[in-house]
Parts: C-alpha cells; structure tokens; sequence
C-alpha cells in the first residue's frame, strides 16, 4: 500500500493561479494550504473549497511560513508547490510510484518556467532541481529569506516529468516581483551582518548575465533568454544596492543628533 501524501503550499492574492494549481493535485490524500493574512483576493475561498486544511496567518518569511505549512501535514510525506506551478501528469505518475516503493527519504523535481510566450529551456531558470517531495520526519528547513530549502537527512534521488512553472503573467509582474526578492534578500543579508561591497554592484550583476545568457546558454531561447537574464542581472543589483541602503539608514540611525 503506497504512503499517504500531503501538498503543502503558500498563498496571497493569487485567486487567478489556484484552480490551475489544484486542478493538478488530484493525486494528493490532503492538500494544506496557510494563506498570508494581508491577501485581500478570493484566495483564502478558493483554498477552503478545495483543500483539507487552510489557515490565516501573518506572512513571517518564506522559510518560517513553509516550515509552518508543512508541520501542519497530517501525512510524513509532504510536496512543496507554489500556487503558479502545476505536477505535470508525468510527474504525478511518477511521484505515486516512489510512493508506493519509498526508497529513499526525498526527491528533486525539476521545474521549467513559460515566460514571455514560451517555455524557458535554457539560461539560469532550467534545468532548476528542487527538492519538494520528502519525509517530514527527516527534513528540515534552512536557509535565508525569500529562497529557502529542505535539507533531508537521507538519500536523495530525481523524479522524472516537469513541475510546470507559471511564474510570470508578464515582463510588469516579473520587475514587481524581482521589487519584492531582491528586498526580503537584502533584508536576511543585513540582519546577518553582511555588507554591500562595491564590487558586488559593480561585478556580480554582469557576472550573473554572462553565466546565464553565454555559460547556460540563455541565447538559446531567443529574445525571451535575452531579457531573462537581464531581468536576473537586475535582480542582483538590487539586492546589493538595497543592502547598501540598509547599512546607510543604520548609520544614520545611530549618528547622534545635532
């Protein structure tokens, strides 16, 4: 008899996204879902007419908010989505057979993203293996804020079929999106204690279009590769220029006054 899974995942104002979402989840024993308190869409409906276990809760990042989702699982074994990505049929397939074997302790999904009217076969967005499906009971999460991970204290293997990655409506939502990361990361990089250097903004951002658009072939995906890695390049300027204006504000902030 095959283990029983959960499907654990985040929303906020994603009314649009969600029935796509849950369409694919068909092969779940229970789907659980922690909607962000500030969403002020029909998320929280669309999650309480489709899932087992929906709760309201205050957004505190997105490792605290997934570790929080997933202790919530009735099952051991429990899959990471994101209300804009969609379990191909292959890879439900797939997934129910490792259920049914449970060899190993967790397994990397690879995910593909469509953007800009195509899927992105190239460049920094793919290959992207992640590990979503794993036993709670040997997992744990890490990292920082907004990009955290499980770490499974066992063996690791791949599935086979792609998590289907909707990631932007369009070029607008990927700058707002890139507005909302690259702050949350400047943000755990300055409550670490780390520091924006110079060469970060000046090397990093051209470094991260090089290896995207030339070493991982972004060119291969025409105009849309182009822009990706732009966009990506972007995305780490901000980081550290947002970082940099943390560390200011500090320093203002303990000047004394005049």
């Amino acid at each position: 008899m095959s283990a029983r899974l959960s499907v654990c995942l985040l929303a906020c104002d994603e009314e649009a996204l969600l029935p796509r979402c849950f369409d694919s989840l068909g092969f779940a024993d229970e789907i659980v879902v922690v909607v962000d308190a500030k969403s002020r869409d029909g998320s929280e409906k669309i999650a309480r007419e489709r899932a087992q276990r929906v709760e309201l809760r205050p957004y505190a990042g997105d490792v605290d908010q997934k570790r929080y989702c997933s202790e919530l699982a009735s099952h051991d074994w429990v899959l990471i989505v994101d209300p804009d990505e969609v379990v191909s049929a292959e890879l439900a397939s797939s997934l129910r057979a490792v259920l049914d074997r449970s060899e190993c302790d967790g397994y990397e999904v690879d995910r593909v993203t469509r953007h800009l009217g195509r899927w992105l076969r190239h460049g920094d967005f793919y290959p992207d293996w992640k590990l979503r499906l794993f036993r709670r009971s040997r997992a744990r999460w890490q990292g920082r804020d907004p990009h955290g991970r499980v770490v499974v204290d066992g063996a690791v293997r791949r599935l086979t079929g792609e998590l289907q990655h909707y990631s932007y409506a369009d070029l607008a939502a990927q700058v707002e999106r890139i507005q909302f990361f690259s702050a949350e990361a400047a943000a755990a990089l300055h409550v670490e204690g780390q520091v924006a250097r110079w060469h970060q903004l000046l090397l990093r951002p051209p470094a991260r279009f090089a290896r995207a658009y030339f070493l991982k072939r972004g060119f291969l995906d025409g105009a849309p590769g182009f822009i990706v890695a732009v966009a990506t390049a972007f995305h780490v300027f901000l980081k550290y220029a947002k970082l940099w204006e943390l560390q200011r504000a500090t320093r203002r902030g303990n000047e004394p006054a005049r």
